[in-house]
């Protein structure tokens, strides 16, 4: 999914930043990095203008005190709340976390949420449109690091006139962006919340993300990166590969225990075997498996794939910063660390190392295991608990801010 249409200058910004409640939000477009002062990667290469797509929701107080970051996961996007329109049938993907009253209660926060560096959803990635050659990036869009995606997005923070956040929060890969706001930005936010994540990727997670970009590679239709209209292609890329490639990622973001209460070995079309190797959809898991990789492939682009799955893997906070202590001992803000009990992608065994580590360095954190059949999709899922978590959480950093900022008057 090429965004060769997202715009290349910013929209004129309304003195409130987004709709009231209960109106239609809107994703807006704002261009960072523009030459001569382009956006240097971590791997050393340069690009700009980076055109950056977001959504806010609630209104900004006047002090610019109450503004939270939202970091969304591997493939999700700018739209974490509320509905683009009459016609969206579909609101977005944190809709029941972020809004008046929730968990992320927009009467009382400022929530921003912004598609990452590398994404195929509005901001610049690898089927975007290169200044240089005026075709699609492909495979020539600078391999990224999560450190990458989150100096983007604190450029747009900046952008919007915000000194220093409330709060960032993030699940998966947003926990990971979380992480990397408080060792690169250390004194943009005032506190961190991480779901489901962990100070780096485990080996076996790199192993399915690997067989994942093999799928996608060794599809024929993938030709190099190049498979997008731009270049004359009628055929909609490698969409066996990509869909291959959800469907097993779709799987590590499950449990044993949820697979087995919804579907068990249940037929989907049967009462009995039908002995047929043809039949790809024989057990309801198997139509399950198939239905993801097929809605998956109809938004979502091969290439951002590989680069963000690419940034997944390379994501290591103790060797970026020295040591774990190190990374995380270099701000003041306090933690809310997450883990649930199924979800063996990102175990609560990497989240106690990331607590010690917390805990050794003096940091204020709070930790709790949540105890959930769901996997790894927890977070996303059952959001009572975490809202009971969230909102004293962000209530007393309120408190304490504001305590501070009295205090050094």
């Amino acid at each position: 999914m090429a965004t060769d249409s997202v715009p290349t200058t910013e929209q004129e910004q309304p003195t409130k930043l987004e709709a009231a409640p209960g109106e239609y939000v809107e994703t807006k477009f704002a261009t960072l990095f523009e030459p001569p002062q382009p956006l240097k990667t971590d791997g050393g290469a340069t690009i700009g203008p980076v055109t950056v797509a977001y959504e806010t929701y609630g209104t900004l107080s006047p002090e610019k005190d109450n503004a939270i970051f939202v970091c969304h996961a591997l493939t999700g996007d700018a739209h974490a709340a509320g509905r683009h329109g009459p016609e969206c049938e579909k609101p977005g993907w944190w809709d029941d976390f972020i809004g008046p009253g929730k968990g992320l209660d927009t009467n009382e926060y400022f929530v921003i949420s912004a598609n990452v560096l590398g994404g195929c959803q509005g901001t610049t990635g690898p089927g975007s449109i290169s200044p240089t050659t005026g075709k699609p990036f492909c495979l020539e869009f600078p391999v990224i690091t999560v450190g990458d995606i989150v100096s983007v997005h604190a450029a747009l923070v900046e952008h919007l006139g915000i000194e220093k956040l409330l709060s960032v929060i993030g699940g998966s890969l947003g926990g990971m962006q979380v992480l990397e706001w408080a060792a690169r930005f250390p004194d943009k936010l005032s506190s961190a919340v991480v779901l489901a994540s962990a100070a780096n990727l485990s080996a076996q997670g790199i192993a399915f993300n690997t067989v994942g970009r093999r799928a996608i590679m060794t599809d024929p239709h993938f030709k190099d990166g190049r498979h997008y209209k731009a270049f004359g292609e009628d055929e909609p890329g490698p969409r066996f590969g990509l869909a291959l490639a959800r469907m097993l990622a779709h799987i590590t973001y499950l449990s044993e225990a949820s697979i087995e209460l919804k579907f068990g070995r249940r037929l989907q079309h049967s009462e009995e075997l039908g002995y047929e190797l043809q039949r790809e959809t024989e057990f309801q898991i198997e139509s399950y498996l198939h239905y993801q990789g097929k809605r998956f492939v109809e938004r979502f682009d091969a290439n951002s794939y590989l680069f963000l799955t690419k940034a997944m893997d390379y994501f290591h906070l103790a060797d970026s910063y020295g040591s774990l202590t190190e990374a995380v001992g270099r701000t003041d803000a306090s933690f809310l660390v997450v883990s649930y009990s199924t979800d063996w992608l990102f175990p609560t065994s990497q989240s106690k190392e990331l607590v010690a580590a917390l805990i050794e360095t003096g940091r204020d954190v709070s930790f709790i295991e949540l105890d959930s059949p769901y996997g790894h999709d927890s977070f996303l899922i059952e959001l009572e608990p975490l809202t009971a978590l969230i909102q004293p959480f962000l209530a007393q950093t309120r408190t304490q801010r504001n305590t501070d900022t009295s205090n050094s008057r």
